[in-house]
């Protein structure tokens, strides 16, 4: 038989107390109310012999706060949105709040609906990694003075508050760490062209090629978003050009999958043949058969602050607009090649 929940009125019947006693103790109201120790540790400890659960809904309705954070990623399958899920489910667990998990697929439309459902759910917050295409239903909710964050990925020209990488001083670093390995022929593999941690990694690849002084050409970017599959069908493309490039620079960790498949079905070797460096870093980096050089994202930092900067715009009476770049770092590895050792 399924045991029926035990209630605030159940409590206060057999502990011969008012409801309302029973509600403040276990709303941790009980020195507020003056509600003497001996009787709070009674109703608390019988509380939880009884499996007492409260609804937090009704509670979250009563106080218009229910202490939950919605989080709206774009790909949960892909590793790096996963770590940034899970750092930012430790910090909000750590500071009394719930999370509330939606995958958009990188779709506008799932973005839109997902925040409507967690909007109807009463959560106290969002944090949102955009899918990167337009962000005006987002813009909405800092006109409403609901609390917003974004991670990853942002709008430039929308003046939201927003946590995110270096992407153009890691995409640089990476690209001119090739170059100093001797590399002038490097093809780019691209993500979501729309997205602005894509636009910025571009950015800071051309960046390093001007400093370099080597003349950049359309055909050495390439790729259309952040799926396997781009990685695997552009590199097969650039495999087959007349002039095939000595680096790949792919710009997200799941690009760097596909490229290495391609490239080992070509029959070729990472770094023997051509070399490989991947924008993000992953458990599985250093364990494939050619250990890859990445750029890291610090996806604790990233989930961290995101959390401490929606909370500190809810206990804000103004809209905080916080903005923050967080360091990236190169991991370098063996699947680059020192084509200067050849030339010597």
């Amino acid at each position: 038989m399924k045991k029926i929940p035990i209630t605030i009125k159940a409590i206060a019947e057999e502990l011969k107390v008012s409801p309302s006693t029973v509600s403040r103790v276990l709303n941790g109201q009980a020195d507020q109310y003056r509600i003497s120790k001996k009787t709070a540790e009674t109703i608390q400890e019988y509380a939880h012999q009884q499996g007492f659960v409260p609804n937090q809904i009704a509670r979250g309705l009563r106080l218009q706060k229910t202490n939950t954070i919605g989080l709206i990623i774009p790909d949960i399958s892909n590793p790096f949105f996963a770590g940034i899920a899970r750092s930012i489910e430790i910090e909000s667990r750590k500071k009394g709040y719930f999370l509330f998990l939606f995958d958009s697929r990188e779709d506008t439309g799932l973005e839109k609906e997902s925040i409507a459902l967690l909007m109807s759910k009463k959560v106290d917050g969002l944090i949102v990694s955009p899918v990167g295409i337009s962000g005006t239903h987002l813009l909405k909710l800092k006109q409403q003075h609901f609390p917003l964050v974004l991670i990853d990925r942002y709008f430039p020209e929308i003046d939201l508050p927003f946590i995110a990488s270096d992407n153009s001083r890691g995409a640089f670093e990476a690209t001119n760490y090739l170059i100093e390995k001797g590399h002038k022929a490097i093809a780019c593999i691209q993500g979501l062209p729309q997205a602005i941690s894509n636009i910025q990694r571009v950015q800071g690849f051309k960046e390093a090629l001007e400093k370099a002084g080597i003349p950049f050409r359309n055909e050495m970017i390439t790729g259309t978003d952040f799926g396997v599959e781009n990685g695997y069908t552009q590199t097969k493309k650039l495999l087959k050009r007349t002039s095939v490039p000595s680096a790949i620079f792919a710009l997200g960790n799941m690009i760097s999958l596909g490229v290495i498949k391609a490239i080992a079905e070509a029959g070729l070797k990472i770094p023997e043949d051509i070399s490989l460096i991947s924008f993000d870093e992953q458990p599985y980096s250093a364990f494939l058969s050619t250990p890859m050089t990445t750029v890291a994202q610090d996806k604790e930092s990233l989930g961290k602050e995101a959390v401490n900067s929606l909370l500190e715009n809810l206990s804000s009476q103004e809209y905080l607009n916080e903005k923050k770049l967080i360091p990236t770092r190169l991991i370098e590895r063996a699947s680059v090649k020192d084509i200067n050792l050849i030339r010597k």
